[in-house]
């Protein structure tokens, strides 16, 4: 399944080559994953809807209440065009930005799309008790998200690599799997 914590990764000396672009629906462990993940490398972890977040001094939420969707998706290129030209590190993309053409493309010339796949029963137990997102303030958040997921999907299965989460595993669990793919490409992930 994935290497044990101890005779795995942590025991070799990794360096990321270039940057690995997190995709995937909300609740996949972008952010959580994202974050062990570079500390576990030693490289900066970024995530573009808290860049959006800092630069707007609004939520996201807000920021689709005041101005719309597409006003955040065209924020949101260019804050990830941005964010994809400094040194390797893990990015947290937000659930949406993969779906545009143009963000895969610069995803895919500056670094690495990896999607976290999870089913969508795990990504409801992850985000039904959460007010932070906005597709899903509706009559039925639960359908909208099935929904979500059969459009997106397909979008996501676009990413160079990918990795199943498992409702039994941990964020360090996880970690193991992102750190194992990751290492089939020298391109990505050198093991010294």
């Amino acid at each position: 399944m994935f290497l044990n914590r101890r005779e795995g990764a942590n025991s070799l000396a990794m360096r990321l080559k270039k940057t690995v672009a997190l995709v995937g629906m909300m609740g996949c462990g972008k952010t959580a994953v994202g974050t062990a993940l570079a500390r576990r490398l030693a490289v900066p972890f970024l995530d573009s809807d808290a860049a959006i977040v800092e630069a707007a001094n609004m939520t996201i939420a807000e920021i689709f209440e005041r101005d719309g969707e597409a006003f955040f998706r065209a924020r949101e290129a260019e804050v990830l065009a941005r964010l994809m030209e400094g040194q390797a590190c893990v990015l947290s993309t937000g659930g949406g930005a993969y779906l545009a053409e143009s963000n895969r493309a610069v995803i895919h010339a500056k670094g690495v799309a990896l999607w976290l796949k999870a089913d969508v029963d795990l990504l409801w137990s992850r985000v039904k008790h959460k007010t932070t997102r906005p597709l899903l303030r509706t009559d039925d958040p639960r359908a909208t998200l099935e929904s979500l997921a059969r459009v997106r999907e397909p979008q996501y299965a676009k990413a160079e690599l990918a990795a199943e989460a498992k409702p039994d595993y941990s964020i360090e669990d996880m970690v193991e799997v992102v750190v194992e793919v990751l290492s089939r490409r020298p391109d990505v992930l050198e093991r010294d």
